[in-house]
């Protein structure tokens, strides 16, 4: 992974120039970067870290991810519209039972596109192609099988609600999520279909679009938002196909150049209990476009 993420880093800056964009900007409206949904947007970033500790029945695990995406390609308007990334962690296991154990997690990688923007309406839908490669620690990775399958992305924001009393408020609500399937390929069958919807307060959007209620820096720049997860082995071993619900509620920093979100994980099923006793994850996502401007290079600056 730290080999992937170089050649990855080095590409995105050795190229043309062009003019940065911000992150996750539809129309007005800028979108965070969610702690566990798929990010819908095509953008040129580096989760540097993404720390994470969940206490379970079973013991506790502390893991550190980390992932990079690099635009390829955009539009005669300048919108970003195919991405590659690609993303592991390491994780730190202490059982009750039985001697800790470290190590890599799988490889994931993946090519994004996003097939419809409406700046107009603050409206994106984008299609993932994802793939899981087992190239860690056999005892931590989930399985020792590759996976490929695809994934549909959307996020829109509430800009088209009336400038009225009450109403305006709801503005600066975005939405985000994704709905997935991750088959295996070969191996024992292990099919997994998840979904996750994300809800956010944008108070930059009240601020700057809305009405500036005199927020000071760094207030004017947090996002609230709370995630809902859903996660199911569709076809797999025995006793491990029951839906696993989860909901993570945090705050975010975002700025021009950087995202700093917090956030912790409770259980909302009776399955998700045992994994979820109690749950702290972060994200520290550079927009290094934004720092580099060499790394908002495209296809379209080759193809010149």
């Amino acid at each position: 992974m730290k080999r992937l993420s170089l050649i990855l880093f080095l590409l995105s800056i050795c190229a043309p120039c062009r003019l940065a964009w911000a992150h996750g900007v539809v129309g007005d409206y800028v979108f965070l970067e969610p702690l566990i949904a798929q990010d819908p947007t095509p953008a040129n970033e580096f989760d540097i870290i993404q720390p994470g500790w969940v206490k379970s029945s079973d013991g506790r695990t502390f893991s550190l991810a980390t992932s990079i995406e690099k635009v390829l390609a955009h539009d005669s308007e300048g919108l970003s519209r195919f991405s590659i990334g690609g993303g592991t962690n390491w994780s730190y296991q202490s059982p009750k039972d039985g001697p800790n154990d470290n190590g890599f997690d799988d490889l994931g990688v993946f090519a994004k596109y996003a097939f419809l923007i409406v700046p107009k309406h603050e409206f994106l839908m984008s299609i993932v192609l994802y793939a899981l490669l087992p190239t860690g620690n056999p005892h931590i990775e989930a399985q020792q099988h590759s996976s490929i399958g695809p994934s549909l992305l959307w996020e829109k924001a509430l800009g088209d609600l009336p400038n009225r009393p009450f109403l305006k408020y709801l503005r600066p609500i975005g939405l985000q999520g994704n709905l997935g399937y991750l088959p295996t390929v070969g191996g024992h069958t292990s099919h997994q279909l998840s979904a996750n919807q994300v809800i956010e307060y944008s108070f930059p959007y009240l601020s700057n679009n809305v009405e500036d209620i005199g927020l000071p820096p760094p207030f004017r720049n947090l996002f609230l938002f709370t995630e809902f997860g859903y996660t199911q082995l569709i076809a797999g071993p025995p006793h491990q196909t029951f839906p696993n619900l989860l909901l993570t509620p945090g705050i975010a920093y975002v700025g021009y150049r950087f995202e700093v979100s917090v956030g912790t994980q409770f259980a909302l099923n009776d399955a998700s209990r045992p994994a979820t006793h109690a749950a702290v994850l972060g994200l520290i996502d550079i927009f290094y476009d934004s720092i580099i401007p060499e790394g908002n290079w495209t296809l379209n600056d080759l193809w010149r």
